[in-house]
C-alpha cells in the first residue's frame, strides 16, 4: 500500500513542482532534498518555511509558522524525492552515477527485498528511474554508501535475514521438528532454533511457513488445520472447565491460544441456548425491565412473614432426613407471592439478555449475566420447593398401600412438585399449595394403577417365600470396609520387607492393581537372578511377613 504524506504542506510543495516546475528543476529540487534528508535531526522541530526554501531557494506564502518534528519532515521528503524523480522521467544511465535496483542491492548484501523495504523506512532514499522502457525503484550509489555509513548496526543486523541455501533451510526443519514432537508450541520452537542456528526469529518462522505451504503432509505445525467439529469443541470445552490450559489445548488441537478462548465461548454460548428459562409472563415484567427502580423491588429478598411461625406436627414413624423437612417454616401468602414473581422474572430477564448474544461473537459480559440471573432463578425455585417437600410427605402417607413403596411415592411426588413450580401462575390469587397438591395427587392416580398392573404381570407364586425366608448375607458395607483395611494391613507389612522383597512378592501375587500374578522364571528375568533364588527369596519375604503378622495381631483367614 502507497505510504502517505504526514504534512499536509509538504504534499501540496510536491503537487506543485510535479505539475509546473520544469524537468531541471526537479533534478536539482531532489538533489536538494537529499541532501536535507541527510541534516535533518529527528527530535529536532522544524518550521515549513526552512523546509520549502532549502528545496526551492524561495520563500513560500503560505504555511509560513507552520512545525513539525524531524522525524515527520525525514518521512515526507524521502517520499518527495521519490514522487519528484518519478515525475522527471529520468533514464538510469544519465543518472551521472551507477543505479541499483532493489534486485541487484538485495544479492550485494544478501538480504532479502523485504529487507531493503525496511531500509527504505529507515532512510535509504530511492528514486525512480526508466529502466528497460518503465519506471522502476533505484538507488544512487552515493545514497546506499551514505545509509551504510550511518546505519552499519542495522545493516549488520540485516545479514540475519540472509537468504538460507538448502542446507541450511533443512536443518531448520529438523530441529523444528524434533522439538515439536517433543511438546514444545511454536513460538519456543522459533525462539529456540533462532538461538541456535544464528538466524532471526521472523527468517525461522518464514522458513517454517513456506516449507508447510509446500509440503502440507510433513509441515512441522499445520497453520491449517481445518474446521473443528462440533464433538471436539465439546472436548475443548470440558477439558478446560476441567484446569487444562488454553496453551495446552492449544497444542493438542493445533489451535491458537485465541482460537481456543473463542471455542470456549462459542460453546459456552450454545450451552445458553439450551437453558431451561420458560416463564409464567406477567404484566409487571416488560415494565421493570425498563425501569430499575421496579426491577428492584421485584428483586428484593423475601419478606420476613408478620404471622408467628408455627410449630409443625411431627408425624410419627419418620426418618431422620424426612424428619428435617418439617424444620423449614412454611411460607405465607405474601412471601409465596414474592418468591413466585422474583423467580418468573428472573427467567424473563435471562431469556430477554439470552436473545441479544450472538452465537459467532459472544461477549463474556453478556453471558456473565444469563448464567448470574439462572443461578438466582433456581436458587428461588429451590426456596419455594424446601418449603413445600413436607406437602408430598403427606400426600405420600395417604397414598402408600401394601404394594406402594412409601419412598418410591416421596420420590415420584417430589418430581411432581417440582413440575408444578414451573407452571403455577402466582398471579390468579391461589395458594401454590392448593395446585401442588391437585398436582401431586393427579400424578400419583396415574402411576399406582400402572405400578399395581406392572406387578400383576409379573407377579409369581414365590414372593410369599422371599418375603418369609430371612437374609443371612452380609452387609455390603461391611464387606467393603473389612477389605480395605486388609489392604491396609498388607501394605503395612510389606513395606517392612527390603525392596527386593516387597517386588518379589508384589509381582508373583498380582498386588499391583492392573497386574497379574507372574511366574517364578518372569519375576528371575526381571530381577536377573535364577527362578531357584526367586523361590528362595518369596519362601524367606513370606515367612518375614507371617512373622510380623503375628506380632501385630493380625488374623487373614477371615
Amino acid at each position: 500500500m502507497r505510504t502517505v504524506y504526514q504534512i499536509p504542506a509538504v504534499r501540496e510543495l510536491r503537487d506543485q513542482q510535479v505539475r509546473f516546475a520544469p524537468r531541471e528543476k526537479k533534478l536539482e529540487q531532489v538533489a536538494a532534498a537529499e541532501k536535507l534528508i541527510a541534516e535533518i535531526e529527528l527530535d529536532r522541530i522544524y518550521t515549513y518555511e526552512y523546509l520549502c526554501y532549502r528545496i526551492t531557494l524561495y520563500r513560500p506564502e503560505s504555511h509560513r509558522d507552520l512545525t513539525f518534528a524531524g522525524r515527520e519532515a525525514k518521512h515526507d521528503l524521502r517520499l518527495f524525492v521519490e514522487d519528484l524523480s518519478d515525475a522527471a522521467d529520468v533514464p538510469a544511465h544519465t543518472a551521472g552515477e551507477r543505479v541499483i535496483t532493489v534486485e541487484d542491492l538485495a544479492k550485494r548484501f544478501n538480504v532479502s527485498t523485504k529487507t531493503i523495504s525496511r531500509w527504505r523506512n529507515l532512510g535509504l532514499i530511492s528514486r525512480r528511474f526508466v529502466m528497460d522502457g518503465r519506471k522502476r525503484v533505484g538507488f544512487l550509489e552515493s545514497s546506499v554508501n551514505r545509509f551504510i555509513a550511518k546505519n552499519a548496526d542495522k545493516v549488520r543486523r540485516g545479514f540475519q535475514f540472509s537468504q538460507l541455501n538448502e542446507e541450511e533451510r533443512d536443518q531448520i526443519i529438523k530441529r523444528a521438528r524434533r522439538l515439536a514432537q517433543a511438546g514444545a508450541s511454536l513460538a519456543e520452537v522459533v525462539r529456540r532454533v533462532a538461538r541456535k542456528t544464528g538466524r532471526s526469529p521472523e527468517t525461522v518462522r518464514a522458513t517454517l511457513k513456506q516449507f508447510g505451504q509446500e509440503h502440507q503432509d510433513l509441515a512441522v505445525f499445520n497453520e491449517n488445520p481445518g474446521p473443528l467439529n462440533r464433538e471436539t469443541k465439546r472436548k475443548i470445552y470440558q477439558q478446560f472447565h476441567q484446569g487444562q490450559s488454553a496453551d495446552f489445548l492449544g497444542k493438542q488441537f493445533s489451535r491458537t491460544r485465541t482460537s481456543i478462548y473463542r471455542i470456549i465461548a462459542e460453546m459456552r454460548a450454545d450451552l445458553l441456548t439450551h437453558l431451561p428459562l420458560d416463564f409464567i409472563a406477567n404484566d409487571e415484567f416488560p415494565k421493570a425491565l425498563r425501569n430499575p427502580k421496579r426491577e428492584e423491588r421485584i428483586l428484593t429478598p423475601m419478606p420476613v412473614s408478620d404471622e408467628p411461625a408455627k410449630k409443625a406436627r411431627l408425624p410419627s414413624g419418620l426418618p431422620p432426613y424426612l424428619a428435617s423437612l418439617y424444620e423449614v417454616p412454611l411460607m405465607s401468602r405474601l412471601q409465596e407471592a414474592h418468591q413466585f414473581r422474583k423467580l418468573n422474572y428472573l427467567k424473563c430477564k435471562a431469556a430477554s439478555l439470552r436473545e441479544k448474544i450472538d452465537p459467532s461473537h459472544p461477549k463474556a459480559s453478556l453471558m456473565d449475566q444469563v448464567e448470574r440471573l439462572y443461578d438466582e432463578a433456581v436458587e428461588a425455585k429451590n426456596q419455594i420447593i424446601r418449603a413445600n417437600l413436607r406437602l408430598v410427605v403427606s400426600i405420600a402417607k395417604r397414598h402408600v398401600g401394601p404394594v406402594e413403596n412409601f419412598f418410591e411415592l416421596v420420590s415420584d411426588g417430589n418430581v411432581s412438585l417440582m413440575r408444578a413450580v414451573e407452571k403455577f401462575d402466582y398471579a390468579r390469587g391461589f395458594k401454590f399449595s392448593t395446585y401442588a397438591s391437585w398436582a401431586i395427587m393427579k400424578n400419583f392416580a396415574r402411576t399406582i394403577p400402572d405400578e399395581h398392573r406392572y406387578h400383576d404381570r409379573f407377579r409369581t407364586s414365590h414372593e410369599e417365600m422371599f418375603t418369609a425366608t430371612e437374609d443371612d448375607r452380609r452387609d455390603q458395607s461391611e464387606m467393603e470396609t473389612s477389605q480395605f483395611q486388609r489392604e491396609l494391613q498388607v501394605e503395612k507389612i510389606l513395606s517392612q520387607l527390603d525392596e527386593r522383597e516387597q517386588r518379589i512378592i508384589i509381582s508373583r501375587y498380582g498386588l499391583q492393581r492392573g497386574n497379574e500374578p507372574r511366574t517364578l522364571k518372569e519375576v528371575g528375568a526381571d530381577e536377573g537372578v535364577t527362578k531357584e533364588r526367586v523361590r528362595q527369596l518369596e519362601v524367606r519375604a513370606i515367612n518375614k511377613m507371617r512373622q510380623l503378622a503375628e506380632e501385630e495381631k493380625i488374623d487373614f483367614e477371615e
